[in-house]
């Protein structure tokens, strides 16, 4: 039986990160049927997602497969069917660093039944290979303070301050007319 072909190929993620899974994890790219695993459920674990219907997931994945081929790669971790991990790498293209590739990690997030079994280090691993595959300079992620201890174990470290401008208010604004 064929597999499904999953966002990117996954051959990016090292065989070495593979094979530090426990048995019966896959780890792998999201995949079109990720819907109906949970993927949704797993993300929601991190912040608000929405009601996404199955349609409106398959919309946003084929737009991502097609119009942001080679910049977004979104991994899962899989167990008995289920989808119970995930993380994003966003590859940034750049002119700087002779058109270097700036690799950016978003929305990392394990079930809550799964959490305390190492998997968000393996996820960040898992991403990190991507990174190194794509051939990113470096990778960066934002995370609150609380978070800081988990990611210095992941051998990342505190380069700064994140600075955000939301656009709640002025979306609303507009609609109002």
């Amino acid at each position: 039986m064929a597999t499904p072909e999953g966002l990117f190929p996954n051959t990016l993620i090292s065989a070495e990160v593979k094979a530090s899974f426990p048995k019966g994890y896959t780890v792998r790219a999201l995949e079109r049927t990720d819907f109906s695993k949970g993927f949704l459920d797993c993300l929601r674990v991190l912040t608000w997602v929405g009601d996404l219907t199955e349609e409106q997931f398959h919309e946003r994945y084929d737009e991502m497969n097609t119009q942001g081929k080679g910049t977004y790669f979104l991994i899962v971790i899989e167990y008995e069917g289920r989808i119970v991990g995930t993380g994003s790498l966003i590859a940034e293209k750049k002119f700087i660093h002779d058109r270097g590739i700036c690799g950016h990690i978003e929305e990392v997030s394990i079930a809550k039944d799964q959490q305390g079994k190492k998997l968000g280090q393996k996820m960040l691993a898992a991403l990190d290979s991507v990174a190194i595959n794509l051939g990113c300079y470096k990778t960066i992620l934002d995370c609150g303070p609380e978070k800081e201890p988990f990611y210095v174990k992941c051998k990342y470290h505190n380069s700064g301050c994140e600075m955000s401008h939301y656009h709640e208010e002025w979306k609303d604004a507009y609609h109002r007319g």
